[in-house]
């Protein structure tokens, strides 16, 4: 199950870099080609959406499966050991949380910056006219 997390950890890994690179002022020349990578990966990156609810649905399906420890008879280890599930699972919500923000981000992101170079061009259009 910890593999889910890691391709999770890093497509929004790789989302932040791409939203911090294409944001970043004084990239111009890269800019470019950066905006025709992130355009290209926005489709794939997209399975990241029903990935994230598949792995919301495994936390909830644990979370009302799992035992409760509240009473005085639990042992010290299993008080733990609940502890950390809960830990565990905020963790991985925090987790798809945002990589839901920055896929929304990232797309939102180069939408506007597409908009932006196709505005530029009709305004260098109409100047030279």
């Amino acid at each position: 199950m910890a593999l889910e997390w890691v391709v999770l950890g890093y497509a929004a890994g790789a989302e932040a870099i791409m939203l911090i690179f294409l944001t970043l002022p004084g990239l111009d020349p890269l800019r470019k080609g950066l905006i025709s990578v992130t355009r290209s990966l926005l489709k794939p990156f997209l399975a990241v959406v029903p990935f994230c609810l598949f792995l919301l649905m495994d936390i909830y399906w644990k979370y009302e499966t799992r035992p409760t420890c509240e009473s005085d008879s639990c042992a010290p280890s299993e008080h733990l050991r609940h502890q950390k599930s809960i830990m565990k699972s905020q963790r991985n919500a925090l987790l798809i949380a945002s990589a839901l923000i920055f896929y929304w981000l990232l797309y939102s992101v180069t939408g506007l910056i597409v908009k932006m170079d196709q505005l530029n061009k009709k305004i260098e259009n109409q100047k030279r006219d």
